[in-house]
């Protein structure tokens, strides 16, 4: 028997036995019949007469405590299910009720600290190919040495995405993004002390695990504190990786000519130590300030096994793949095919990198405005457009054809990142946020690695510059075919 049909052993009521409650307690059916208009029950409510009139205050709260606020629990519940912004609910209730309606402002405080975090953590990552041309000979490093601090990073990197997507999950994203800052500073500071190659390698994979962590911590929380405006704020939190080029191509060879490379990395190891314990004052891992419930290893294999969630992460490989793979040959080989001078094709990437910008905000915020049922269909057509850009770059034959269609090009290159972080996060549920992105994200980081090896060994063989782009094309164009076979499932909380 449900407490409103035993209404006299309600713990209330048991005071109130002196008092008439003939008319009160009429008919419990009557607020079942209206438990989707408060309006009417609010009607009801005032119209109960007492025999003693010095009772009624107290009658009307026996009303409330029993039938009005799970009445007003039930008919919000209904009200957020069914979408109809017609019912009579002020905005206090409907505040109450979701962050999704009335999200705190607060949540722009969050995303600016996590999308900083993020692009520190990058320039830290690319500081070294900034200068590994002019510092190499210092290292004593020959040429063909010169990526294996590179190749020492990614490999602490991709192992770190898996082991801080789910510590995440575990201890909370504000806990994992401080404990990732603030070694990544510590390490980046001591890389400026490596005068031996075995050294410098060390500390590269130790920036690579601390590095690793972050990614995911930003993520989770980004998913935790936004909904309506995910899109939108997961496009702003990837211009992270696009600036933080342009930050440090700018920044790092200056200082390292005037100061020393030593001290670069001593000022942005300082400056990432710092911006860790700014992120454990600032950051709140959701907006209600509830413990994050840990997740579990049967949500983790769970997790591991969704279809959606694998077909993202496939489908990210195949995008990362063509993204990556011109960055690191797009300058190479027009240079080489075409005899464009390094410079110029310098400045064409710089386009490039400027569509890429623009990219990931714009195309996130389209994604909100279209809604849940943009689903698959925004990545989808974003990478078939990736596709047939770089086949229609790889046909141009001079400088003119090369400048008109890379920031296209850029565009679609970056546009689909933040469209794919929002349908990994749908599958996972914000719970399982930080692990969804932390395997997703290692997923993609081997496209990147693999691509310019592919690429090299395309050209080396045939010389062909469309041959060489058209085998970067093939990515985005898989990619696209993978995300036709997601289903459409409600997203996770």
């Amino acid at each position: 028997m449900s407490q409103d049909d035993n209404i006299e052993t309600h713990p209330i009521l048991r005071r109130a036995r002196n008092v008439s409650t003939s008319e009160l307690l009429v008919d419990t059916g009557i607020l079942r019949k209206c438990t989707c208009n408060i309006k009417s029950a609010s009607t009801f409510l005032m119209s109960v007469r007492t025999s003693r009139r010095q009772e009624r205050p107290f009658v009307m709260t026996c009303l409330q405590e029993v039938f009005l606020k799970p009445l007003i629990t039930k008919c919000l519940g209904a009200h957020m299910e069914t979408g109809n912004h017609a019912a009579p609910f002020d905005a206090e209730h409907r505040a109450a009720a979701s962050n999704v309606d009335a999200p705190p402002k607060y949540r722009w405080a969050i995303l600016f600290a996590a999308w900083m975090a993020f692009m520190l953590s990058y320039v830290d990552r690319v500081a070294w190919s900034s200068v590994a041309a002019s510092v190499g000979q210092s290292l004593g490093l020959s040429v063909s040495m010169l990526g294996v601090f590179v190749t020492a990073f990614y490999i602490g990197y991709v192992v770190a995405n898996v082991a801080g997507g789910l510590l995440t999950d575990t201890i909370g994203a504000r806990r994992t993004l401080t404990f990732a800052l603030i070694p990544l500073g510590l390490s980046t500071f001591a890389f400026g002390f490596a005068n031996t190659l075995m050294t410098g390698i060390a500390l590269q994979v130790i920036m690579g695990l601390t590095a690793g962590a972050d990614y995911a911590a930003g993520m989770k929380i980004i998913a935790s504190w936004f909904d309506r405006e995910r899109g939108l704020a997961m496009g702003i939190y990837g211009t992270a990786t696009s600036l933080a080029v342009v930050i440090s191509n700018a920044t790092v060879p200056t200082i390292a000519k005037n100061y020393g490379w030593s001290n670069a990395f001593h000022l942005l190891g300082i400056v990432t130590f710092i911006w860790g314990f700014v992120c454990f004052w600032m950051l709140r891992d959701n907006p209600n300030k509830a413990k994050t419930p840990a997740i579990s290893r049967a949500e983790v294999r769970e997790l591991l096994m969704d279809r959606n969630l694998i077909l993202v992460a496939l489908a990210g490989f195949a995008g990362f793949w063509a993204t990556v793979g011109f960055g690191a040959w797009g300058n190479a080989l027009m240079t080489k095919q075409y005899g464009i001078s390094p410079v110029t094709a310098g400045a064409i990437l710089a386009t490039f990198g400027v569509g890429a910008m623009v990219s990931k905000p714009l195309l996130g915020w389209i994604r909100d405005l279209l809604g849940p049922n943009s689903g698959k269909y925004l990545p989808i057509g974003c990478l078939l457009c990736f596709s047939a850009l770089l086949v229609a770059f790889g046909r141009c034959t001079n400088e003119a054809m090369f400048y008109l269609i890379a920031p296209v090009l850029g565009a679609a290159a970056f546009g689909y990142t933040p469209l794919l972080y929002v349908l990994l996060t749908e599958a996972s549920g914000t719970k399982a946020a930080g692990a969804a992105s932390g395997f997703t994200n290692a997923i993609w980081q081997l496209g990147s690695v693999i691509a310019p090896m592919a690429v090299g060994a395309v050209y080396g063989g045939t010389h062909s510059f469309s041959l060489a782009i058209d085998t970067l094309a093939a990515g985005p164009l898989c990619g696209a075919i993978i995300l036709c076979f997601l289903r459409k499932k409600p997203a996770k909380a």
